[in-house]
């Protein structure tokens, strides 16, 4: 075995073997199932933060699982990313000179297939780094042959049912792209801007009233102006004529409890083209809808002649120009403003009027067939989410739906199966011939296909069914149907809450629909029940990753972190480079360099991916976020290396000896009481696994090895190793051989690599014959009994006892290496609380002691260094140990010291420009210091004071 640990070659060996082997597939002759679903990162992506943390929880389920011995399958696969797909391949086209339209949409698809062939599995071979243990034989991509077919069946259904249609509403619109786009598509960014207050004369030459905005150039698109109905101010406007300023158009004011009366002036102008808000306010009021811009955001023919053609944002600046030359502009305001920005091109979002299709979830019949289902299941308990709070979250989205537009004007995606006739008839199938074959009416004229894409949260939605090939020949219930029976619904799906509503419960609404349903529209008796329908039986929703600070990851921000950085390490200049390259603005360089180079003065050192996985567990609690802190990392490198030398402590220890009897014998009270304590982590791992608290797992699992089994057990088997009787010894390496072989499978989950390598060199000794571990059984022991005994209260004592100890050696600066006697003074009542004949000859050795003598309470010698533990005072006899002046004037010398500093930061607190003006992390930090200064005065003294006389 390596003297040290290395972690990269160790885990591209073991990772290859296990694919290689075939590993990762479900094992056929398990008696139970369990299945996960990977939320398929975009072909475009490449492995962030986010990802690891959520794919480690994931992976640490699926092993944990598959050594339980049930028949596991991690479905994975990627998501076609229509927008941010076709924006790579249409950045590459302007490289060269062209656009999509020089090539056409057929030869700009294959395109897009090509680069995808070529580039889009970066995130796929980024996630083997980290360990993810996915089937990766039945991967799947959203844009594949039977998942495309499951996306035609689905449209063609909804649209035969009556729940598909095509309309014109307000969607969000990128200018840039010209598409619609979904709302997780864009950030709402806070940014400087203005509100402006504009006179709206009124049409019988009254002065009117003011109104406040933020976008005067929609004014030109404006239908009304809205006050609130219980707002004196304009009780005697309602229902009268404005004139709209800068055109000839008069409009009405009406009342709607909409409007705040604090804000601004209490007048809103109403604007429902380019406005969703104004846009309600249009249909409660049977407004009209007046549409201003081009679908490239300027402003078309509905706008005087003397606007038209300009850009939103110039024509923003001519409006402003001329309310002010006319004298309509009252007051322009500094104001803060959330902005819609398109997360693909950084545009700022523009609501638009436009023709898309949309699913109904909002009618009576859609209510029925759609949405009232997807609550139902969670409102009954068919699906669970953990925590629980997240069910309210996804309840009160989907009491509160709207109609979901699907439609995309992209090319790349799956193009809507719908064909136009000349008359704008439309006509849906598989083909345009399936579609002429279901038609009510002959065509007017030639046909033509949609141009438009599906929303890739379509695709998305049939994920947990179209990966496990519907929609086959379920009437045949063939071979490859069983792998459909097994595994819908799956087990979990772990997610993050900025996807309930795009994703988590249109999987639901979408496999509540179509799974086990015939084509006349009832369902197989095998299906018919809800539970048998849903997707997912549980949801666990996971915490955002967020920055040691707790702020929010961002590349402009420098703030981010490639996990795979801290797998392999990266130095300081390749950092700064990774970190500002793509950059655009001089000062962004320099701010994210100047953090850069504050955060990671050395770089990153390389951690390994176990150590990172483990890390993540640790976070993993109930929160909304976590804030990732590079130390946690480098603190469980030293746990993967803590875990290692106590390897090789065992392996050492143990050459040569090997047995095939699986239940050590425990003679000694230190295997009896290891045993027993792994007894207990075991119970505790399977409730913390099954209620998703990986932080607890870790947590146990890190406290058992670092000090329970390396710190303690390995310290206390090095007295019986050595012991006279063989027996003694023997029974000693089988345990240590039996622990420590049970502790790697119980780490394997979350550390699978380092546990893999040690597992195969401890194994055999113990004569267990197996090609991984990870097909091993988890460690559990509900049949076997703990061993017997009353030693592990001594042992539980004598483990106290010694760091006690320690301490006053270290207190009185006694050399390690030197042996001191031990008096233990027996409580009142003269019983001693253990058994000498067990602690003792552990106790000698581990706290260096010479001798002990147990003395009853008030007759102890002078002159001792003294400590209490459970009534019984532990004594070290100081006389001729240690050179009294000389430590007397050392121990004066640390408390001077101790004093100044004392006094500085009193001085500090004592200024109120400081604690007035510094950062309260800041203050608080500086009081803390105080404090602990203040009590190591105390102790320094008392040390002084119970010295020997000079």
């Amino acid at each position: 075995m390596e003297k040290a640990y290395e972690p990269r070659g160790i885990e591209d060996r073991w990772y290859a073997r296990w694919e290689s082997q075939g590993w990762f597939s479900p094992q056929s002759d398990a008696e139970s199932s369990y299945c996960i679903l990977l939320p398929p990162p975009n072909v475009t992506g490449t492995l962030h933060m986010g990802h690891a943390f959520q794919q480690t929880l994931m992976d640490a389920l699926i092993r944990y699982q598959r050594m339980r011995g049930a028949s596991v399958l991690w479905q994975g696969g990627t998501d076609h990313a229509g927008i941010a797909t076709q924006k790579i391949v249409e950045n590459q086209l302007a490289a060269e000179g062209k656009t999509r339209h020089d090539l056409g949409r057929e030869k700009f698809i294959e395109r897009v297939w090509a680069w995808k062939e070529e580039s889009g599995s970066v995130i796929t071979r980024q996630m083997r780094r980290l360990g993810a243990s996915c089937d990766w034989s039945r991967e799947r991509f959203t844009m594949d042959a039977g998942l495309s077919a499951a996306v035609l069946r689905v449209f063609i259904q909804w649209y035969r049912d009556g729940l598909l249609y095509r309309g014109k509403r307000l969607v969000h619109w990128d200018p840039v792209l010209q598409t619609a786009v979904s709302d997780l598509e864009v950030n709402n960014e806070e940014r400087d801007g203005h509100l402006w207050l504009i006179r709206y004369p009124a049409a019988d030459g009254g002065e009117g009233l003011v109104v406040a905005t933020t976008r005067p150039e929609t004014m030109l698109g404006d239908v009304a102006v809205a006050v609130h109905p219980e707002d004196a101010r304009y009780q005697r406007l309602i229902g009268k004529k404005l004139k709209l300023p800068l055109t000839d158009r008069q409009i009405p004011v009406v009342a709607d409890d909409y409007v705040d009366k604090e804000f601004g002036t209490g007048a809103v102008k109403s604007t429902p083209a380019h406005d969703f808000n104004d846009y309600a306010l249009a249909q409660r009021h049977k407004l009209p809808i007046l549409n201003i811009f081009t679908l490239d955001a300027k402003t078309n023919d509905s706008v005087p002649a003397a606007y038209r053609g300009l850009d939103r944002f110039a024509a923003r600046k001519k409006v402003i120009a001329d309310l002010e030359a006319q004298g309509l502009l009252v007051e322009t305001k500094k104001h803060k403003l959330m902005v819609p920005i398109s997360q693909r091109s950084d545009a700022v979002i523009e609501p638009m009027l436009t023709d898309q299709w949309f699913l109904d979830l909002t009618s009576d019949k859609g209510r029925r067939a759609i949405t009232e289902p997807a609550l139902d299941a969670v409102r009954s308990g068919k699906i669970k989410f953990t925590p629980e709070n997240w069910s309210t979250t996804y309840l009160q989205w989907l009491e509160n739906i709207q109609d979901w537009c699907v439609s995309r004007q992209l090319w790349w995606g799956h193009r809507i199966p719908a064909w136009f006739d000349e008359a704008g008839n439309i006509f849906v199938g598989e083909s345009e011939a399936d579609a002429l074959k279901h038609a009510k009416a002959k065509p007017v004229g030639n046909l033509r296909q949609d141009e438009d894409v599906l929303d890739t949260w379509f695709s998305s939605a049939l994920w947990p069914f179209s990966t496990l090939g519907w929609p086959g020949d379920t009437s045949v219930r063939a071979k490859e149907w069983k792998d459909f029976e097994r595994f819908l619904p799956s087990s979990v799906l772990v997610t993050g809450f900025d996807i309930i509503f795009f994703w988590v419960a249109r999987m639901v609404m979408a496999s509540l629909y179509f799974v086990g349903r015939k084509p006349d529209g009832s369902y197989e008796p095998e299906r018919a029940a809800i539970e048998k329908r849903v997707p997912f039986r549980e949801v666990y929703i996971n915490a955002i990753v967020r920055d040691a600070e707790g702020q929010k990851m961002s590349k402009s921000k420098g703030n981010t972190i490639d996990p795979l950085d801290l797998i392999d390490g990266i130095g300081l200049e390749a950092l700064v480079k990774k970190s500002t390259e793509s950059l655009l603005l001089p000062k962004d360089k320099e701010k994210v360099e100047r953090r850069v180079r504050r955060d990671y003065p050395q770089g990153i050192p390389p951690s390994g991916a176990d150590a990172l996985r483990f890390t993540f567990a640790s976070l993993a609690t109930y929160g909304r976020t976590i804030n990732f802190d590079l130390k946690r990392c480098e603190g469980y490198r030293n746990f993967c290396n803590k875990l290692w030398n106590a390897s090789r402590y065992v392996l050492m220890n143990t050459e040569g000896y090997k047995t095939s009897e699986r239940e050590p014998a425990c003679i000694t009270p230190a295997e009896k009481w290891i045993v027993s304590r792994l007894h207990d982590l075991c119970d505790g791992l399977e409730e913390n696994f099954k209620s998703y608290r990986f932080d607890l797992v870790a947590q146990d699992l890190y406290e058992f090895t670092w000090n329970d089994f390396c710190d303690w057990f390995v310290e206390l088997s090095k007295p019986d190793l050595n012991s006279p009787d063989p027996k003694i010894a023997a029974s000693t390496r089988h345990t240590l051989l039996y622990v420590l072989e049970n502790l790697l499978r119980a780490l394997h989950p979350l550390v699978p690599f380092i546990t893999e390598e040690l597992w195969q060199q401890v194994a055999p000794r113990l004569g267990i014959n197996g090609e991984t571990i990870s097909l091993r059984r988890y460690p559990s022991f509900e049949s076997t009994p703990r061993p017997g005994g009353g030693s592990n209260s001594d042992i539980e004592w004598l483990l106290a006892a010694v760091p006690l100890i320690r301490g006053i050696r270290s207190q009185n600066n006694i050399s390690p290496t030197r042996s001191v006697p031990l008096i233990i003074e027996l409580p009142a009542d003269g019983g001693s609380p253990v058994n000498a004949e067990i602690v003792d000859p552990y106790l000698r050795f581990l706290a260096k002691l010479e001798s002990i003598t147990r003395v009853p309470r008030g007759k102890v010698p002078s002159l001792t260094a003294m400590t209490v533990l459970d009534e019984v005072n532990l004594h070290i006899p100081l006389a001729g140990l240690i050179d009294a002046q000389a430590e007397r004037e050392r121990l004066g010398r640390e408390i001077e010291k101790a004093r100044a500093n004392l006094a500085r930061c009193e001085q500090k607190l004592g200024n109120a420009s400081f604690v007035s003006g510094a950062p309260s992390e800041v203050v608080a930090k500086e009081r803390g210091l105080a404090e602990k200064l203040r009590n190591a005065v105390i102790q320094l003294e008392k040390q002084r004071e119970a010295l020997p006389p000079a």
